[in-house]
């Protein structure tokens, strides 16, 4: 099981991985949580002209593009070991979006 921190460090990634796609997804301004479910933590932020920005885990309103998984998927998938679709497909991670978004968001990553 991966620590508090290592998660943080993936969301950290993700947010570069975010920012060096540029803001050509599209996906405009809109909100972002990432539960970890065998942490009971949710990292929440705003997806901001091509950048993650404001993120936190301190409760905040039900984001508009949802994920869960275990901090190990999290970590696996941001370093690249874990593709991010096959998860979804197989049920590794829980991803709570609409189609556009999801579409839009998997060709950022």
């Amino acid at each position: 099981m991966a620590t508090l921190e290592e998660c943080q460090q993936a969301i950290d990634g993700l947010a570069q991985k975010i920012q060096e796609s540029g803001d050509k997804s599209g996906l405009g301004e809109r909100t972002l949580s990432c539960h970890v479910s065998d942490l009971d933590v949710t990292f929440h932020g705003t997806l901001r002209r091509g950048e993650l920005v404001d993120v936190t885990t301190q409760p905040q309103p039900k984001a508009q593009i949802r994920f869960t998984a275990t901090s190990d998927d999290l970590v696996a998938m941001v370093d690249g070991s874990l593709d991010m679709a096959k998860a979804w497909l197989t049920k590794r991670v829980k991803v709570e979006a609409s189609m556009m978004d999801i579409l839009k968001l998997k060709a950022m990553l």
